[in-house]
């Protein structure tokens, strides 16, 4: 894929350091969560025995924070509802899983969990999760998200985004989020490209964007 821009080049070092252990009970995966501070910026991503723990750095966080920005654009100008979970960790002892992605939503299901903290024992996931990889990951993410029940996923390896919708049980890729059917991929491109240079430009460009699709 040739992308039409490059926030992040590729001659760059790489934008994320990633440790992975091998072999671990959920206990231990536990022990490790709980010792580390909670204003940690480090992410864990737990997935039947491995833990991969993600020191993200600049580019990764400039990704993660402007399509938060993105997303809420969107859900504003749109008149939908949303409660915002960021980093919140998503555990699911049953399943052997847990996970603190960049950004998780509600927003489907927001009625069903505004006003307090979210329990995955009994409430649904997300309704959407945003992962922004920009180095390897030793986790098959898609299968974590999928079996946690997340309905929509989107990846960004800083050059392209990918939109997932869990289907069954595997998610099918699409070229337009089902979410934000107004919203095509070089949008966000453009955005990203815009906010490079000036995030406030870009969020003032892309409002008036989405305000115009609406109207017609």
């Amino acid at each position: 894929m040739v992308s039409i821009f490059k926030t992040i080049p590729s001659q760059i070092a790489p934008q994320e350091k990633r440790i992975a252990l091998h072999g671990l009970t959920w206990q231990a995966y536990q022990q490790i969560l709980d010792a580390l501070p909670q204003s940690r910026a480090a992410r864990l991503t737990y997935d039947c025995g491995t833990l991969e723990i993600t020191m993200p750095l600049e580019n990764h966080e400039f990704a993660s924070e402007m399509i938060g920005l993105f997303i809420r654009i969107l859900v504003g100008e749109m008149d939908l509802k949303l409660k915002s979970m960021r980093s919140t960790t998503l555990d699911r002892e049953d399943l052997n899983r847990g996970a603190e992605p960049d950004n998780a939503y509600y927003i489907q299901n927001q009625p069903m969990v505004s006003g307090r903290n979210v329990n995955l024992s009994v409430d649904p996931a997300p309704d959407l999760v945003v992962e922004v990889d920009i180095t390897h990951t030793d986790i098959d993410k898609n299968r974590l998200y999928a079996a946690i029940g997340v309905p929509e996923l989107w990846r960004y390896n800083g050059l392209e985004w990918r939109i997932y919708q869990l289907q069954g049980d595997t998610y099918t890729e699409f070229d337009r989020s089902p979410t934000f059917t107004c919203v095509e991929k070089v949008d966000l491109y453009h955005f990203l490209e815009q906010a490079s240079q000036d995030e406030i430009e870009a969020e003032r460009i892309f409002r008036a964007l989405i305000e115009t699709r609406l109207a017609n």
